[in-house]
């Protein structure tokens, strides 16, 4: 049987070096941290998914939604069978750097995060592997541009 995904989006929100995730409370990754986001409504874009979870999950307002990945996420049920099938579309935002994250919506908690500590923190694999690509991307970026005394 053929499943029909359903339209997701989540944002990445890095400050130092930390990832802002939340705590989810409902399915499909409950008890787990992820990037803030969740399902498209009809009409919207995956931008505008994307800017207004995590507004609502968070309290910040972000801008500049820039693609970063994409992911064919499915759930199977006990019998094999497909439970759940997202497309998610995972973008890198911006917000002011005075703005304060509060757990609202879906988020029962909220946390800034090293790729470290997010290695400890029950994440789906996405959350990890676009947390480790961007901190290898950091390093990478520094390790060219040393900066000179």
């Amino acid at each position: 049987m053929i499943s029909t995904a359903k339209a997701a989006s989540s944002a990445i929100l890095e400050r130092d070096g930390r990832f802002l995730l939340v705590l989810r409370r409902n399915p499909p990754s409950a008890d787990m941290y992820a990037f803030p986001g969740g399902r498209g409504e009809p009409g919207e874009t995956p931008e505008q998914t994307a800017l207004r979870e995590f507004r609502e999950e968070t309290g910040i307002s972000v801008r500049n939604p820039r693609l970063f990945s994409t992911y064919d996420l499915k759930t199977h049920a006990a019998d094999g069978s497909v439970s759940s099938h997202f497309l998610l579309s995972v973008f890198r935002v911006e917000a002011d750097g005075d703005a304060v994250a509060e757990a609202a919506d879906d988020a029962a908690a909220l946390g800034w995060y090293t790729v470290d500590e997010i290695r400890l923190l029950p994440v789906p694999q996405s959350v990890l592997e676009c947390a480790e690509r961007l901190d290898q991307d950091d390093s990478a970026g520094s390790a060219s541009n040393p900066v000179l005394d």
